[in-house]
């Protein structure tokens, strides 16, 4: 029971964290039409930065002792703004084209911002130590002793689908979002400022990306300059699985992609859990196979049928 228990938490938390980057892939996909495979080099970025402040700007941060929590903001606003400037700059003028298009042209910008990190950083892998308290472990019961962080990604995940919910039901700029996940022409029609969506749309993405750097850097310690490309391609995954263009689906994927990971992880036999990557491809295919549009339908695709 006690190995049950720590194995359902690390499910939750691998399942989380897939959620997290599947649903930065499917808010731009709901609008755009855009699988941005640069996503995974965003999280890249993000990590590589915690690089530059490990001295003097730490102790220009450190204001009260809290300069982690500003270390933090500083992170997921870079990667926001990186966001931002990859749309403005590469993505909005490719944004009427098809998704093969605008799908190269991500790959493209991915591969660029990796020799970026090269040129600056090099090609070796870098250690790096944030958060360190977080990699400790609590006793949850006399046989239960789970790390922290792994609570902790389910928690920052939770509180960020509520309040994405929230912020896409209650307010206007989210039920515009919405409307132009559904049909991003009439929206438009309907006086719905496009750019404004997108840009925002990308904002929200970034944002999960930054935060998704800081928990995963923190999990491994280790940054190289491809890091995010296999992440990515799980997210992409979760996506598929879950629907594309429904970020109830996203989110569905990712947790679905990240449990069965840690389950097999479980039971698979020690000789084989070196294949357990493949094992979870081999259900994607059947899953697909069964049901290739996807576990959860968009509206407009429930309509369709």
């Amino acid at each position: 029971m006690d190995y049950a228990i720590q194995t359902a938490i690390s499910a939750l938390s691998f399942g989380s964290f897939y959620a997290l980057g599947a649903l930065g892939i499917g808010l731009l996909f709901s609008i755009l039409r855009l699988i941005n495979f640069a996503h995974g080099d965003f999280i890249t970025v993000g990590g590589f930065a915690l690089i530059v402040p490990s001295s003097a700007v730490v102790a220009t941060l450190s204001i009260g002792g809290f300069h982690p929590a500003l270390l933090a903001i500083c992170i997921v606003a870079l990667v926001v703004v990186l966001a931002l400037i990859s749309y403005f700059l590469v993505f909005q003028h490719v944004q009427n084209s098809s998704p093969a298009t605008m799908m190269i042209v991500s790959f493209a910008l991915g591969y660029t911002l990796q020799n970026v990190i090269i040129m600056i950083y090099g090609g070796r892998p870098k250690a790096v130590n944030i958060f360190s308290e977080l990699t400790g472990r609590v006793q949850l019961s006399d046989g239960v002793s789970v790390q922290i962080l792994q609570l902790v990604i389910i928690a920052v995940t939770w509180i960020l689908l509520i309040a994405l919910v929230l912020f896409l039901k209650r307010t206007r700029v989210g039920i515009q979002m919405r409307a132009a996940a559904e049909d991003f022409r009439m929206a438009r029609m309907l006086g719905v400022n496009g750019k404004n969506v997108i840009a925002l749309a990308f904002i929200l993405s970034g944002g999960l990306a930054g935060i998704m750097s800081l928990l995963f850097v923190t999990q491994t310690g280790v940054l190289t300059f491809r890091m995010g490309v296999p992440i990515m391609l799980f997210f992409f995954i979760a996506t598929v699985i879950g629907g594309m263009g429904s970020l109830v689906g996203a989110v569905v994927g990712g947790y679905a992609v990240g449990i069965v990971s840690v389950v097999l992880s479980a039971i698979l036999p020690e000789q084989l859990r070196g294949f357990r990557d493949a094992c979870v491809f081999i259900l994607v295919i059947v899953v697909l196979l069964a049901r290739p549009q996807g576990l959860v339908l968009t509206k407009a695709a429930k309509e369709r049928v």
